[in-house]
């Protein structure tokens, strides 16, 4: 049996072993198992290490890699971290086990200075003034972006009126979008492994008289252009998952900055809210 050459060659590194794995010879399965097994370790290998894990030979790694569509090893490490850093989740089974809770700690630490870093006084400032003084404030996230906007919309109600969230069950956003005025605010979350249309999205947006921002990572930097405010929240983590740490950290700092912006109108909406919870006993004592 022939190893398969250019058959496999495009996409991730897991479908292309998908869809040549069962014409491959054993030795070349054992080095695919190994690959997919350890693929969030895989920076971290060298050819000879991998042959050894597979019980193989570095000729047998080398060739797997090149029927794949790879020049050599290096391009298999690239093509690895540019999935990692677009969001895809890989994990490993690297003997040293899942990473400790004190390094989540250390990276979510870094993150946190990296957010202070990117967002200016300044920028932040404007950014609750916005939200603070706007008509009605829509928040919009689709996929992993939803639980940020939805939060961001429920710590903003507790503060003003008119704060809503998009996508809602059985809605499109032309009806949002088309009754927005300068008087009003967007804020569009969009970390990454966006929808296709979230750059005509932040197109439609920037086309209409409110003031829109946008908090995302730093993969979203393209779109920045488009908006009015930008809110850069890093993700990275130690383990296969991004971490929305910083997301929901900065959703806090800018929550409690329009309750404060607000002043006794804020606190007079938060106890009006918590009497109308009270009421309805919708809430564990």
């Amino acid at each position: 049996m022939t190893t398969p050459t250019t058959s496999s060659t495009g996409g991730p590194i897991d479908r292309r072993i998908e869809m040549v794995y069962a014409q491959l010879p054993p030795k070349s399965q054992r080095v695919a198992d190994t690959v997919l097994d350890h693929l969030g370790e895989i920076a971290s290998y060298s050819v000879g290490e991998l042959a050894r894990l597979s019980g193989t030979s570095q000729a047998t790694v080398s060739r797997l890699f090149a029927s794949l569509g790879f020049d050599d090893f290096a391009e298999v490490k690239a093509h690895v971290r540019s999935l990692r850093t677009a969001g895809v989740p890989i994990g490993g089974t690297d003997a040293a086990g899942a990473p400790a809770l004190s390094e989540h700690v250390a990276r979510e630490t870094r993150n946190l200075q990296r957010l202070l870093e990117t967002i200016s006084d300044d920028t932040l400032d404007r950014a609750v003034k916005t939200l603070a003084n706007a008509e009605s404030v829509l928040t919009i996230g689709y996929r992993n972006s939803y639980p940020v906007a939805l939060h961001l919309r429920t710590a903003l109600l507790q503060c003003r009126p008119r704060v809503s969230v998009h996508p809602q069950p059985g809605q499109s956003i032309g009806e949002e979008v088309a009754q927005l005025t300068e008087h009003d605010a967007v804020v569009v979350v969009g970390f990454r492994r966006r929808l296709s249309t979230f750059g005509e999205l932040m197109r439609v947006l920037a086309a209409t008289p409110a003031t829109v921002l946008l908090l995302a990572d730093s993969s979203a930097r393209r779109y920045a252009s488009l908006a009015d405010l930008w809110l850069e929240c890093p993700l990275e983590s130690v383990g296969a998952f991004d971490s929305y740490a910083t997301a929901m950290s900065l959703v806090s700092v800018l929550a409690d900055a329009v309750l404060d912006a607000g002043a006794s109108a804020g606190n007079r909406r938060v106890s009006a809210i918590s009497s109308v919870y009270q009421e309805l006993g919708e809430l564990d004592a």
